[in-house]
């Protein structure tokens, strides 16, 4: 997969070492980890880091660094990601992303998403991709919205306590 795209305020490009302190600030933000079981340690940060580089290596795609464009700021991420824990559409591949907070509310989620999407459509072999979120992530359902993914269901995310809140998940999927 190419390493970088651009769109017309951003650019989704390989990871620089320069990027993992901003990375794992934003892993740790409260507010940009609401619908994950827990915030992520610098080291797990890191780690998730080393499993990004992993993935372009081994299975010629991944998750892009995302970067503006008018300052070159590192916002976050998008892209793709093997989908491995144990679910009926498994082995798939995921389409996702996380910004940080400042940049949420502005376009930017969408319009990484769908350059990645674009991408995987004209230029890969991929043939369906899929996005899955906490019920409760209404701003990442509308993200799958308009990069024009289709709901397919409801599903219990395997590595959630079932009685947690954040258990009941949402999948979408998109064909090519």
């Amino acid at each position: 997969m190419q390493k970088y795209i651009e769109t017309p305020r951003l650019i989704l490009r390989d990871w620089r070492e320069e990027d993992i302190p901003f990375f794992a600030r934003m892993n740790a933000d409260p507010n940009v980890m609401e619908f994950f079981l827990n915030s992520l340690s610098s080291e797990e940060s890191f780690a998730f880091y080393q499993r990004i580089q992993n993935e372009f290596q081994t299975c010629g795609f991944g998750l892009y660094a995302v970067e503006r464009k008018e300052d070159h700021t590192y916002m976050g991420y998008t892209g793709l990601h093997q989908i491995t824990f144990d679910v009926d559409f498994a082995p798939g591949i995921e389409i996702g992303w996380r910004l940080a907070y400042e940049y949420w509310g502005q376009g930017y989620a969408p319009e990484a998403a769908n350059a990645c999407l674009e991408y995987t459509r004209n230029k890969t072999d991929i043939k369906e991709l899929f996005s899955f979120t906490s019920l409760l992530n209404q701003r990442s359902e509308r993200v799958m919205q308009k990069i024009g993914m289709e709901r397919m269901r409801e599903f219990d995310h395997p590595l959630v306590p079932g009685e947690h809140p954040l258990c009941r998940h949402v999948l979408y999927h998109i064909k090519f």
